[in-house]
């Protein structure tokens, strides 16, 4: 019943309210909003810990000076209330509170704030643009989640395991002390001016070169990730040794940071555990020369012993565990740097949801050129008509890829308006815009899932006969159903390995062909969405197109003119504009850039090797 009530105390998935901020004490904030009640819970019975440590010595000094003041015959009776205390808090206050104090840290801390944490970052990371990713390692981003998440975890429980306990020792100790000598308590203070010192020299150091080292570790991460999602490649281009020193690489500077972080930590223990060592000298040396001049007893000795002891032995704790606080500081910052900057895709503020459209899309003299002078698209104007089906040819770096990025808005328009049903696509939100568009890539994206999971994520909530029905279409039912992992499992439920490297590239694109036929979105992108398969398989599946397509706005990028020469229109780009637009038969007719690509066909491909095609690329 307790634990069930300790482990609701945190909501490990609760939004956070706003963006991460970009300073650090406010990012913390923003990570344990919402977490405070229960780490305050922890850090008071952390805090009752610590006090019952100082009462554990107190006892012990009442005890000794019973002994000593008494008899063996008279103790029980002279003392009986003492001893019942003494047997009472030891065998049931001092359990009950480091029980509680367990509980709190095991049950309301460890399993809700790294979640809680980790969801945040992840739900701001999954925000960023396409560029975000673009421009670092996947493996480097992911781990940056799980490390910040991990120091904040880290930061936060030592504050409430550490801090909250020694602060209530200190307290209490200081109290005691002053009851026997006020010097006593004088000296502690001057104590923990020399420590507090100490730390403040030391932090800042391990702070930063804890930043450097965790940024060299996400760095290993990266580089592994990248050559082990690329293995193929290396194992095809022999370059086991290129990879084995890349990464050799990143290690050695992995390795020079961690040697700078144990440099300064070795003479941050060192230090602390000499000033440590002063304590029980003076506490314990100035209630001895109390004691002979008559102004303490032995009970006092012993409990400034204990007491002296207990903190000489807590400074190292402390010590080490706000190192390993500041470290994880100094992670938290570098993480934050990477995971918190604005997204730079947004939808507009009161951006209305997009319903699902008739199709009608136009390029109102659109420009974008990813923020460069050159390249992506320029001044294209283009209405394509509700239901209407055009093909996009182009050399590679003509633009077709552009074009179709900015109808998903992964990118907005630079100059121009680009609109869906008379809609400007940034008065809508992004998600309503994409569940109104379903595409299959060249480069076909498989989750190591299983099939039916990849099939059915083109609509989460489709039956299985839907779901089977879709894989039909696509020419996909067959081969699943031989499928099998290495787990045993067969069918829809084998999971096809990262990023589908378990099938052919046939095979992939036939699941992703599955994916959008069961997304059934009124309009269609397809991306060189057949060129991976074999003629026989292409034209069983071009039936299958042929139906999915009836009714839907259809955009399809080809090489292998055949497949779009019956389309509605065939616009054709060279250099970032269209040159020539009209249906096949009058493109031919015009004997221009169509026709010559039409006539350099081999076996129906786009010639890539044309040289005016490559002049007019990017």
């Amino acid at each position: 019943m307790m634990h069930t009530f300790f482990a609701r105390m945190i909501d490990a998935f609760r939004p956070a309210e706003g963006p991460p901020p970009r300073t650090l004490l406010a990012f913390f904030r923003w990570c344990l909003s919402g977490a405070w009640g229960g780490l305050t819970v922890a850090a008071i019975t952390s805090a009752l810990g610590g006090i019952a440590d100082i009462v554990s010595a107190v006892l012990l000094g009442r005890v000794v000076d019973a002994v000593v003041g008494g008899t063996p015959e008279t103790i029980l009776g002279e003392h009986f209330g003492l001893i019942v205390g003494f047997i009472l808090f030891f065998l049931v206050i001092r359990p009950a509170i480091f029980g509680l104090s367990t509980a709190s840290s095991s049950v309301i801390i460890g399993p809700n704030l790294f979640p809680l944490v980790l969801s945040r970052l992840h739900r701001w990371t999954m925000g960023h643009s396409v560029t975000f990713f673009d421009n670092d390692f996947a493996g480097r981003i992911a781990q940056k989640q799980t490390q910040t998440a991990r120091a904040v975890t880290d930061v936060a429980t030592e504050f409430v395991n550490v801090v909250a306990f020694a602060l209530a020792s200190i307290l209490g100790s200081a109290a005691f002390l002053v009851t026997v000598d006020g010097w006593g308590a004088v000296a502690m203070i001057v104590w923990l001016f020399s420590y507090f010192a100490l730390i403040r020299f030391f932090l800042p150091k391990i702070r930063s070169r804890s930043a450097k080292r965790a940024s060299a570790r996400a760095m290993v991460t990266g580089q592994v990730v990248d050559t082990i999602t690329n293995i193929k490649t290396v194992k095809l281009f022999a370059h086991d040794e290129y990879e084995d020193r890349a990464a050799l690489g990143a290690m050695v500077g992995f390795r020079e940071r961690a040697l700078d972080f144990g440099r300064v930590s070795t003479w941050f223990r060192f230090s602390l555990m000499l000033v440590a060592g002063a304590l029980p000298v003076v506490l314990i040396g100035g209630s001895f020369m109390l004691w002979r001049d008559g102004l303490a007893t032995a009970g006092d000795i012993a409990a400034a012993g204990a007491i002296s002891m207990r903190l000489s032995q807590m400074t190292g704790w402390v010590s080490m565990a706000l190192m390993g606080v500041w470290g994880s500081i100094g992670e938290v910052e570098d993480g934050m740097n990477t995971l918190s900057p604005p997204h730079a895709l947004t939808d507009k503020p009161g951006a209305q949801v997009l319903g699902r459209v008739k199709g009608q899309i136009d390029f109102d003299h659109v420009s974008f050129a990813y923020g460069r002078e050159i390249g992506g698209i320029d001044d294209v104007d283009l209405r394509i008509r509700p239901g209407e089906k055009i093909g996009i040819v182009g050399a590679s770096g003509a633009g077709k890829s552009t074009l179709v990025a900015l109808l998903l808005r992964l990118y907005d328009v630079e100059k121009g308006a680009l609109r869906i049903d008379g809609t400007d696509l940034r008065e809508v939100t992004q998600e309503s815009l994409r569940r109104n568009i379903a595409m299959v890539t060249q480069e076909t994206a498989m989750f190591n899932r299983s099939a039916r999971d990849n099939i059915l994520y083109g609509r989460p909530d489709a039956s299985d006969d839907e779901m089977i029905a879709a894989a039909k279409a696509a020419e996909a039912h067959e081969f699943i159903l031989t499928l099998q992992d290495h787990m045993g499992r067969k069918g829809y439920e084998a999971h096809l390995g990262e990023r589908g490297v378990k099938l052919s590239g046939g095979q992939r694109q036939r699941v992703a062909l599955a994916r959008a036929f069961l997304k059934d979105s009124p309009i269609l992108v397809l991306d060189e969405a057949t060129s991976a398969l074999d003629s026989e398989v292409e034209a069983q599946i071009q039936e299958a197109l042929n139906r999915v397509m009836r009714g839907k706005t259809v955009l399809a990028i080809a090489h292998r003119l055949s497949t779009i020469a019956e389309l509605d229109r065939i616009v054709v780009l060279e250099a970032g504009r269209i040159v020539e637009e009209g249906t096949h038969a009058e493109l031919l007719a015009l004997n221009g850039t169509y026709a010559r690509y039409w006539s350099r066909q081999s076996g129906g491909f786009l010639g890539v090797d044309d040289d005016e095609a490559t002049e007019a690329a990017e």
